[in-house]
């Protein structure tokens, strides 16, 4: 309690500090924190990695309605996949063009009722050469953040997609500070997705070391048995590519995939912090029944839901699809595991 000495102290000092033309000092306004009970994003789709939208609009496939179809249909936010070093000139600035376009694809989503998180989702670049992918990651976010600083905390920001490979380890960590650094410039309090090495691993999460930040909502991808969840998939290696007719769904499938979310929120409660599960989906091109995919995927979704984690499903429409483009409707099956 103020003794009556330091109260006419005070007293004297602000009636001093208003005859000299100052104003006394106002309390700091809170810096949020970001809790699992209040993050923003609870159930969302990733959109427009592949679309042809960003080199040439006039054969874009993803339309603004279809971010109506997504509310719709109970999705709250969308993750937006951004692969924008391909749209830096020699000196790393981005294409005017594209973040016109970046514009829009925000405006029209928050238009829709959906939150949003911009992820830059150029990993493999990153991965292959780090010093490259340094200056380019740093100077996307130097460009990027001060665009959206009036944004509403419903517009979230995702540092880089899945560092792996020469990204693992204290090298993913002092990058990521840096580029929160650069963020944290213009968007003081604006939600911050960082993900563990090894491709965003669950197993990786205790090398994460994450600056003393209120506002970081931790990302991990969900993929296992990756034998089942990328059987036939050309671009997973060899191995994967050749693999058909791998089942999925025994008792003793669902306990490991409980174990796994186990080991996610008990990291999450002795670190204090949010998790979103970025990523999850069984590919859709390998011949896998339908049947099997959809208890995969409702599975993981319960499980994210059970342990109070946000998710986003991989993805809208390319591969892995919840949209059937060519259809122009819902691949109902898994749009029912998702959405209950």
């Amino acid at each position: 309690m103020m003794g009556m000495k330091h109260l006419r102290t005070f007293a004297l000092f602000a009636s001093a500090s208003l005859l000299l033309g100052f104003e006394p000092l106002a309390a700091a306004a809170p810096v949020p924190v970001l809790k699992q009970t209040d993050q923003p994003f609870l159930r969302g789709v990733n959109v427009l990695g592949y679309d042809p939208y960003w080199t040439d609009t006039s054969r874009r496939r993803f339309q603004w309605r279809h971010f109506g179809e997504i509310r719709k249909a109970g999705f709250d936010f969308v993750r937006v996949n951004l692969q924008a070093f391909r749209h830096m000139d020699v000196g790393n600035k981005l294409e005017p063009q594209w973040l016109n376009k970046l514009d829009d694809v925000v405006r029209h989503a928050q238009k829709a009722g959906l939150g949003v998180i911009l992820d830059e989702h150029d990993f493999n670049v990153c991965s292959n050469d780090v010093d490259a992918c340094r200056n380019k990651l740093l100077d996307f976010w130097q460009q990027v953040a001060p665009r959206y600083k009036k944004a509403p905390r419903s517009v979230a920001f995702e540092l880089l997609n899945e560092p792996h490979d020469r990204l693992n380890g204290e090298v993913w960590n002092t990058l990521l500070a840096q580029a929160l650094g650069v963020v944290r410039q213009t968007n003081p309090t604006r939600i911050v997705v960082v993900g563990p090495t090894h491709w965003n691993s669950l197993n990786d999460l205790p090398l994460l070391k994450l600056p003393p930040d209120q506002n970081l909502l931790v990302t991990f991808h969900y993929y296992e048995p990756f034998h089942f969840t990328h059987q036939g998939a050309t671009w997973a290696g060899e191995e994967v590519k050749q693999l058909h007719g791998i089942a999925w769904g025994s008792e003793q499938d669902r306990m490991a995939m409980r174990a796994d979310f186990d080991k996610v929120a008990a990291w999450s409660a002795a670190n204090r912090r949010p998790i979103l599960l970025g990523e999850f989906g069984a590919y859709d091109k390998s011949g896998t029944p339908l049947a099997l995919r959809t208890a995969y995927i409702g599975a993981a979704r319960t499980e994210a839901e059970h342990h109070g984690f946000g998710w986003a499903y991989w993805q809208f429409e390319g591969d892995f699809v919840v949209w059937d483009m060519p259809n122009q409707k819902w691949v109902d099956p898994i749009l029912k595991a998702l959405i209950r």
